[in-house]
């Protein structure tokens, strides 16, 4: 059975808390401090598991791939502005500049940015599962700093009243601030966390579905890194069929090497009696090798739920730098994004989409995309749905006379008005066959040739019937 182990200040009042005791099961996987790794609960079912050929498996993020899908959340949330929205009762939404989210957003604590503050939280959550910020409330109770946090050095716990606290260290200014050990209620701790299958109040990273493709990637780069190191594999080798003892052949390396090292390189050797240089290529194993690599880190990225297209390692392209964007917001990004838009509203106290809530503006993605950003605004102002001063604000542009309303062009008009159209007129009658003249035979060429004649022969002509 569980029992206190130790108790936790909340204000001026003890808690007593509950912990597994010594000894206990705990559910892996399980973190080894000592060899800097972790053990997958399949293999660390077995207490004899070094001897059974297992070894621990890094967490540390060290391959590259891992370090490239980490980098393209982190950073590509820290691109994204946030602000705090209100709905209208009248319809839409207004942006609130005079709460302390707002002021957060800007300048989250004294030594860090907005950007700081978003990179290292993000990475936080996607390294290690978990996200923690400490807030600091003014005078007026609200909140006025958010201070990032070790994850490694915080944990939730449960009293048996069944309140929250979080223990929380790791962060070297708030230490200097506040002495250690620093215990705080969970309506002062910003704790974002990814899925939670063993614990409710821990989350954990997509690393660890991805760990045997990390240990494989990881297994190949040493094997191949040692064997270029230690084996060193020649491009070329020089061949022939006459025998030559140790002298002979190091007096050949040597006048090889005069003739293609140092100031030399480049150079043309002369090769005879039969020597002949051949290619080293790549063999069918390497081309494998290569391709089990490829494999292990698309299935990294498939656990981060990143198209192979942002980290340009190949896929289908997309038609243009929208599409992909969406492509990826609609999935993962924007997952993440959600997730932390949440966990703010909830630490400040609002009421939740669509009255009252954080949103990171995505379109600041979009910047270098200036065609498709032309091309949705344009659109946008000609269908009505923004005013144009809308769009020239996005673009920077000052606001010009009547641009403050939507416009639309003149032929949109509602169904119901397709009543009050005006029928078109009737079309004039055709006139009765009896009052079409009718020609003769001869008619069509008495024309042509009258069109035949010259201006003169057609005034000689028209005197002699006048004439006669």
């Amino acid at each position: 059975m569980d029992k206190p182990r130790y108790r936790v200040r909340a204000g001026s009042v003890t808690v007593p808390m509950v912990t597994k005791g010594e000894g206990d099961y705990r559910p892996g996987p399980w973190w080894l401090p000592i060899t800097g790794g972790w053990l997958p609960e399949a293999v660390g079912t077995n207490w004899n598991w070094w001897q059974l050929g297992f070894d621990p498996i890094s967490g540390s993020g060290r391959s590259a791939m891992v370090e490239a899908c980490v980098s393209a959340y982190s950073q590509t949330v820290a691109m994204c502005p946030g602000d705090h929205w209100r709905a209208l009762t009248t319809g839409g939404r207004e942006r609130v500049t005079t709460s302390g989210l707002y002021r957060v957003l800007r300048q989250p604590n004294s030594y860090q940015s907005i950007s700081d503050f978003l990179l290292n939280a993000t990475r936080s959550l996607y390294m290690e599962g978990n996200a923690y910020a400490l807030a600091l409330r003014n005078a007026r109770y609200e909140i006025a700093e958010l201070h990032l946090m070790n994850p490694r050095q915080c944990q939730a716990h449960v009293s048996n009243a069944g309140d929250i606290f979080y223990s929380l260290g790791g962060n070297e200014i708030i230490d200097s601030r506040i002495p250690p050990p620093l215990i705080v209620p969970a309506r002062d701790v910003l704790h974002v966390r990814l899925h939670t299958p063993r614990d409710f109040l821990k989350g954990e990273s997509p690393l660890t579905a991805a760990a045997l493709s990390i240990a494989a990637g990881d297994a190949i780069t040493a094997q191949q890194l040692g064997f270029y190191l230690n084996q060193a594999r020649p491009s070329m080798v020089l061949t022939t069929d006459l025998p030559l003892d140790g002298a002979q052949t190091a007096a050949l390396r040597e006048r090889w090497n005069e003739q293609s090292r140092g100031l030399n390189q480049g150079g043309t050797p002369i090769l005879t009696h039969g020597i002949k240089p051949e290619q080293l290529t790549t063999t069918g194993r390497d081309a494998q090798i290569a391709d089990i690599l490829k494999a292990t880190e698309q299935n990294i990225a498939l656990a981060f739920r990143i198209p192979l297209q942002i980290l340009g390692i190949g896929g289908t392209p997309f038609a243009s730098t929208e599409a992909l964007m969406q492509s990826w917001i609609s999935t993962g990004l924007g997952f993440c994004l959600n997730h932390i838009e949440e966990a703010l509203g909830r630490i400040f106290e609002l009421r939740g989409y669509p009255e009252e809530y954080v949103e990171f503006d995505t379109a600041a993605l979009m910047r270098s995309a200036f065609h498709d950003r032309v091309d949705a605004y344009a659109r946008g102002v000609q269908g009505g749905i923004f005013e144009p001063n809308y769009a020239r604000a996005e673009f920077g542009l000052p606001a010009v006379e009547f641009g403050d309303e939507p416009r639309v062009q003149q032929q949109v008009v509602p169904l119901s008005a397709a009543a009050a159209i005006p029928a078109a007129p009737p079309s004039p009658a055709s006139p009765p066959a009896s009052a079409v003249p009718i020609k003769d035979k001869d008619y069509d060429e008495r024309q042509r040739r009258i069109g035949s004649r010259t201006l003169g022969q057609r005034l000689l002509a028209r005197a002699d019937r006048l004439v006669s």
